[in-house]
């Protein structure tokens, strides 16, 4: 029986139904058809392009390559421009589903799905909330930001009522309202809650400070799913331990169709292969073998109205060599941003997530964190921007300093910046690390 949701998909233009049956067909086909599907569908969706897009056409070239890595990489900035530009024809601002990026990358743009494609973004989301016996109209507690823009607002929140979805807006996160979270959770039947990675991170912080599991207040929740921000080992031993269910890693994009990767039952992070191709490549724009760290690519198999073939999404992964669950290929080590990058006086690039690494195991092992960033203003100079309980004793200050020796290299220079609360961008969406370098 389809939901209340599932039968608004439909009136609106979006046939979950004949979606869920292609998907289905396409997870029956054996690894041999499969393989020879997903090759016709990503040429067919190219050469759809070419031939009805001037604006991508344009950036191929006079000729349709017969290699798939001869076909050029997009980056974002060649999303930015006028939407109907970027349409192929046939598709207009009327009769497509139209959204825009976070512009957590600092790159936001608008983006267009053909109507069958935002559907099989629906019936593949389901399929995988099915992993877990959750369905689209399970009750949802959302963490996640929302437009401020009345109009945008109100819409919103239509939505969040049609899904079945409450919504818990992440701007400010205070003790406060931390609080009423918790007391909002213990009145409403949530099966599960949804949201950036750091605001749930904060949040189960919150209650194991006050002893509390929130599963025993909330009995009805079942699983956390987590998105957007990057989930470390240690993001998920504080949620389960502050929440006390299972904790779902999802890594979505959402222009490509939202889920990219998303957790097995035995946290495999199996990637989509219904509805997108993944590639990892080198600096070069020349794939990688499986094993291999690069940027992630992704081509929209589906999306006829825009081109998003041979995408750069603008993080850094792996896919695990030689590993195959039940047809699909496992994501690993996902970096995050590749622009979060710590450059050195030496000339040594480190990544800023493992930067961040080297500080947090000192700055939790005081026990009086809830959360920090990290930005770099000067080749040897970074801010540490933290919310705690108290100021940070000297001997703390020394060990991270002693670390970032080790790991980094000598003579970087360090300030500890104790704030009430940190401010979220307008995404909602929280980074780790900010280069703030203008290099």
């Amino acid at each position: 029986m389809s939901s209340v949701f599932e039968t608004y998909l439909k009136l609106v233009g979006y046939d979950i139904g004949s979606a869920t049956a292609e998907l289905k067909q396409i997870q029956a086909l054996s690894h041999k058809e499969f393989y020879k599907w997903q090759e016709d569908q990503k040429w067919s969706i190219a050469k759809h392009h070419y031939d009805n897009n001037p604006y991508y056409r344009n950036i191929v070239g006079n000729y349709f390559p017969d290699k798939w890595e001869d076909l050029p990489i997009m980056e974002k900035s060649d999303y930015q421009n006028d939407l109907e530009k970027l349409l192929s024809k046939g598709y207009t601002k009327k009769n497509t589903y139209i959204a825009n990026t976070s512009g957590s990358s600092g790159h936001p743009f608008f983006f267009a799905k053909n109507k069958e494609a935002h559907a099989m973004t629906w019936a593949l989301i389901k399929n995988r909330y099915s992993w877990y016996e959750l369905k689209l109209n399970s009750k949802q507690a959302r963490f996640l930001g929302t437009p401020l823009e009345t109009t945008s607002n109100t819409m919103e929140k239509i939505k969040h009522f049609v899904i079945n979805r409450v919504l818990f807006a992440v701007f400010d996160l205070s003790d406060n309202t931390l609080r009423i979270f918790l007391k909002k959770m213990k009145k409403t039947k949530f099966e599960y809650i949804y949201g950036y990675t750091n605001s749930l991170v904060l949040f189960a912080r919150y209650l194991i400070k006050k002893e509390i599991v929130l599963q025993d207040e909330c009995p009805t929740l079942r699983h956390c799913i987590v998105t957007s921000e990057v989930l470390t080992h240690e993001d998920r031993k504080i949620l389960s331990k502050g929440f006390g269910v299972n904790i779902v890693n999802e890594y979505g994009i959402s222009e490509t169709g939202a889920i990219v990767a998303f957790d097995d039952i035995n946290t495999n992070w199996l990637i989509n292969k219904e509805t997108q191709f993944v590639e990892i490549v080198d600096r070069n724009q020349m794939p990688l073998e499986d094993g291999d760290m690069g940027e992630i690519i992704i081509t929209d198999l589906y999306n006829k109205a825009m081109p998003f073939i041979r995408y750069k999404v603008g993080d850094i992964g792996t896919i695990k060599k030689d590993i195959i669950i039940d047809g699909y290929k496992v994501l690993d080590n996902l970096q995050g941003r590749i622009n979060d990058n710590v450059q050195l006086p030496s000339g040594k690039i480190s990544p800023g997530l493992t930067f961040y690494y080297i500080s947090r195991s000192i700055l939790e092992s005081s026990g009086v964190l809830k959360e920090f960033i990290i930005r770099q203003i000067a080749l040897d100079t970074f801010i540490f921007d933290v919310v705690s309980d108290r100021d940070l004793y000297n001997h703390e200050i020394k060990e991270i300093e002693n670390k970032m020796s080790i790991y980094l290299e000598p003579g970087l220079l360090m300030k500890i910046n104790r704030v009430q609360k940190i401010k979220r961008p307008r995404s909602g969406k929280l980074k780790h690390f900010y280069s703030e370098l203008n290099i």
